[in-house]
Formats: C-alpha cells, structure tokens, sequence
C-alpha cells in the first residue's frame, strides 16, 4: 500500500493561519456581535436572533437588496455577453495581440476609488466631459445628481467600462486554447460562424466562462467603494446597494448588532447564489 508523504502541509500552514487571522477571527467577532447589544463601555447584553428577524422584517433591508440584485442582474446580462463579443473580435495572432491584452487590462489596473472619482468628475451635468456634453451639445436633460434613472445608467456604465475586460480577458483565453483542428473540421463541413460558435467556441469557453461569470456575480453582488464614491446612494436613496446600506449602518449609526446580523445574512446570501450558479453551469459535467 502507497504510503503518503504529509509534510507538505506545513507548507500550507502559513496561508492557513494567515487566513484564520485575516477572515475567521473577524468573522466570529461579527457573529458575536449579531447575538448581543452593546451600548458601549464594552458592555454586552444576550439579543439572541432578535437582530436577524429585525433585519429580515425590515423594508429598508428589502428594498436594499432588491436595488443590488437589479444591479447584479444588468451587470452579469451586459458585461458576459459583451465579453464574448470583443473576445470573439480580437486577433489570435500577430503584434496586435499584445496590444489589445494591454488596452484590455488597463480599465481593470485603476483603484475602485479612484474609478468612483473619475467618473464622477466626468458625468457632471456642469463640468464633466461627458455631462456637459450630453447636456449642452445633444440637448438630453442628464444629471445623475438628481434623476435616479441618470444614477443607474452612470454606475452601471461605470462598472462595464471597468470590469467587462475581465471577462473578455478570460473568454480570450478559452478561445485561443482551442486547437485549430475543430475549426478546420468544420470549415470542411461547411459549418457557418454561428455554427462554430455554438458548437465549438461556446462548449469550450464553458469553463472560464463559469469562472467569470462567479467573479463577476460576487464582485458586483458586495461593490461599495465606485457607487458610493460615484453617487453616495442617492438621489435619495435610488442607488443605495445592500453594501452601502451595510455600512451606513455600522458607522454611520453605530447599530452593531443589526450591522452585523445584516452582513452575516449578505454572506449567506452571497454564498448561496454562487453555490446555485456553480451548481447549474456544472450540472453537465457531473452526469
């Protein structure tokens, strides 16, 4: 019988600890707090799941996480199949292939405060480049400090100038990792592009597709830093996502026990979404 060398887990164990540092203390402070009251001085009282039904109950919560699956959606439905599209558009060989890999990667390379900030600046109906122009050239009443509808087409344009290059990044790899004998197959069989996509490029992008759209789903799911930046969760409260009424709760009111119920229910809900995503995209390939 082959005997296992188990040393190398002491290679591990750095990275283990590391994390058990970073994320599992922190995480069991949160759920103590998600069980008591505090009213300071270090003073805790037995809450029990009173917060977690407080928060679940709640409309504000709600309506929260209703604006961050809407979000959510439009992201993944807007940036996935574009993706694919400049993917499919880009050179396989040749000097302009490193050319496109660069420009591709630059949007993702900017700090997200500094993303925020930019397009801040750059949509302002007065100053802004493209506020000004789209109010004092074309005539388009545009002004993201005021119409919420101008609040939500700016942040989600945002995030699709910033991170659809992820996944056309990852859906270019899948796509020049296909040998060059399927499509010699089907250029003999006469197959059309849309045939070679469906059949060929698509089953075999499936993979890195899966990871992008996880990726994606989970960053765009838990965003603070370029909506808030950006809009702060207004006008009113049209743009507040989950994440930024999380944190308008924990420092903005100091309501610990409820902040912390609500960021324990946002980590289930995370988990348990990308958990179903996973699941469904997988299934094929388990039977």
């Amino acid at each position: 019988m082959k005997t296992e060398n188990q040393r190398a887990w002491f290679l591990v164990l750095p990275v283990l600890l590391l994390v058990a540092f970073n994320a599992l203390i922190p995480m069991m402070t949160v759920v103590n707090y998600s069980v008591q009251e505090t009213f300071g001085d270090n003073l805790f009282f037995w809450e029990g799941l009173g917060w977690y039904e407080q928060i679940l109950r709640s409309e504000r919560f709600h309506a929260a996480l209703g604006r961050q699956f809407l979000f959510t959606g439009l992201i993944l439905v807007i940036e996935v199949p574009l993706g694919i599209i400049i993917a499919l558009s880009m050179p396989r060989q040749g000097i302009w292939v490193p050319v496109c890999l660069v420009l591709m990667a630059l949007p993702m390379l900017i700090p997200w405060n500094v993303v925020g900030a930019m397009w801040n600046i750059f949509t302002l109906p007065d100053i802004g480049l493209l506020g000004y122009f789209l109010n004092h050239t074309l005539g388009i009443n545009y002004d993201m400090t005021q119409d919420p509808l101008a609040a939500w087409i700016t942040i989600v344009t945002m995030d699709v100038w910033h991170w659809t290059s992820l996944v056309v990044l990852l859906a270019y790899a899948g796509l020049v990792s296909i040998p060059d004998a399927y499509y010699q197959a089907a250029k003999i069989d006469g197959a059309s592009n849309w045939a070679v996509f469906r059949f060929i490029q698509l089953p075999k992008m499936k993979n890195v597709l899966t990871i992008a759209i996880l990726l994606r789903f989970m960053d765009s799911f838990n965003i603070y830093t370029e909506p808030f930046v950006l809009t702060g969760g207004g006008p009113g409260n049209s743009t507040t996502l989950l994440s930024i009424d999380l944190v308008k709760m924990a420092l903005g009111q100091f309501d610990l026990g409820p902040a912390a119920a609500m960021s324990l229910i946002y980590f289930a809900i995370t988990l348990g979404v990308s958990w179903l995503f996973y699941t469904l995209m997988t299934r094929d390939d388990l039977n």
